[in-house]
């Protein structure tokens, strides 16, 4: 496992290059490396793990990180202490924890759902959880469509395209005035997507996003739901 690489995307990232977050996530890395070939986690190992995984999960941390600050600020005094201490994050369709694992560490003020159907997946998030340790993440295993809860922010990557059936689900899961964040590579492509789901967003931004040691063009799209 190359840990420079990791390092120096970190610090590209403005996350600490040394110390725990960077020591965990390429703990987190081998283990993913070690459970892939009898798990299928992801398809990718090495560099190509590093940078168009972990990597790629941490470049929108800034804008994740002001949206759920911005929700907390506005919210009245005390609201999110007296019956939800942190502010609430679930990553659908998670696979092998990303972006949802990436995030709980490099932001342990959130508390984190992973959201996968699948149980091999659920095995080996459960172990991440022990492994890394991850106090601050819930697993969940069920499909996005029957998932229960509220949460301010849903994210989700390499997930399927925006499709009305599955979005009103996904709105419908998300606080009134939380948001859906949407990796995506293209943005044209995530533009061509939106005229899908029109109507039961009440704004969507899409936000260019560079990933350290990556030419492939990402971009992030930020959705606050229709107001229900």
């Amino acid at each position: 496992m190359n840990a420079d690489l990791l390092r120096r995307g970190l610090a590209e990232l403005s996350l600490p290059a040394d110390g725990p977050l960077a020591d965990r996530l390429l703990r987190y890395a081998a283990e993913i490396e070690a459970w892939n070939p009898a798990y299928g986690l992801v398809g990718a190992s090495g560099d190509e793990l590093i940078v168009k995984h972990l990597l790629d999960s941490l470049a929108p941390l800034a804008v994740i990180k002001e949206l759920l600050e911005g929700i907390a600020s506005s919210r009245s005094p005390g609201a999110l202490s007296k019956d939800r201490p942190e502010l609430r994050l679930a990553d659908l369709g998670t696979g092998a924890g990303l972006p949802g694992i990436p995030l709980a560490l490099a932001f342990p003020e959130a508390r984190v759902a992973l959201v996968d159907r699948m149980t091999r997946r659920i095995r080996f998030l459960e172990a991440m959880r022990d492994q890394l340790p991850l106090p601050n993440v819930d697993i969940v295993e069920e499909q996005v469509e029957h998932a229960r809860g509220r949460w301010d922010l849903l994210t989700f990557r390499a997930f399927r395209p925006f499709e009305r059936k599955l979005f009103k689900r996904v709105f419908a899961l998300c606080e009134t005035d939380g948001f859906v964040v949407a990796y995506k590579g293209k943005a044209d492509k995530a533009q061509t997507e939106l005229a899908e789901i029109e109507g039961l967003y009440s704004s969507a931004e899409i936000r260019p996003v560079a990933v350290p040691f990556l030419e492939d063009e990402r971009c992030l799209v930020v959705l606050r739901p229709a107001r229900r």
